[in-house]
């Protein structure tokens, strides 16, 4: 009976988020600021020169060798011997992402937990599972995205990971979106959106708006996780 009323929650869930965004991130309508308006990190969302990146700025403070890769995949191979913080000590493996280095949409997370450690793949398990459901309610499958995390180590005992651990990851995230490109990013957990929305702010606050992220259309939505363990959550 409890499993039965899972997967009803995780079916109404997944409705939920087709009713929130499902139009927005397959392009059905647009919101958000007009052209020439500054995003929600104070940055022009004019559009970008072809040779210039959104994350110029910040990746031009980089001097180590994978900021110049020219492939997902390539990068990968630079970055995973990364000991810049304690958590490559301690991590099993470095989920670096996966999925389709072309996608229009990326997934992102706040961090790998036990399951990811031990693949070296982002949301495996019941999570991952969940996550699935809801890219298929908004006509997607995993083989369509793009699927990240804040950071690429799991934090001991799947804490939150701490401001220095996100100011040393992030910079890996830059690099991955700009080789992407996408047009619109689904942040999943209140520790993904605030870290890249550099601001303090609710889930409540958050979650059905539209936000601009360097110029690419966010939404913000529960981490799968999250609804396992408080499955009351619509």
């Amino acid at each position: 009976m409890k499993q039965h009323s899972l997967k009803k929650e995780f079916r109404q869930f997944a409705k939920q988020q087709d009713a929130l965004f499902g139009e927005v991130i397959q392009g059905k309508k647009r919101k958000g600021s007009a052209t020439g308006a500054s995003n929600e990190q104070g940055q022009s969302t004019q559009p970008t020169n072809a040779a210039t990146s959104r994350f110029d700025e910040h990746l031009a403070l980089v001097t180590e060798e994978w900021v110049n890769a020219q492939s997902l995949e390539g990068m990968k191979q630079m970055i995973s011997g990364c000991q810049k913080c304690p958590l490559g000590a301690t991590r099993n493996k470095l989920v670096f992402g996966t999925g389709n280095p072309n996608a229009d949409i990326v997934v992102i997370g706040e961090a790998p937990g036990a399951d990811e450690d031990a693949s070296g793949e982002p949301f495996v398990g019941a999570a991952g599972q969940l996550l699935t459901k809801v890219l298929a309610a908004i006509n997607f499958s995993r083989d369509d995205v793009y699927i990240a995390n804040i950071i690429k180590s799991r934090p001991p005992g799947n804490r939150t990971p701490e401001r220095s651990e996100v100011e040393q990851c992030i910079p890996y995230l830059y690099k991955q979106l700009d080789l992407i490109k996408p047009k619109f990013i689904l942040a999943v957990g209140l520790t993904a959106a605030l870290s890249l929305l550099n601001r303090k702010a609710t889930m409540k606050e958050l979650r059905g708006s539209v936000h601009d992220y360097f110029g690419i259309t966010m939404v913000v939505t529960y981490h799968p996780a999250a609804l396992l363990r408080n499955p009351q959550w619509k």
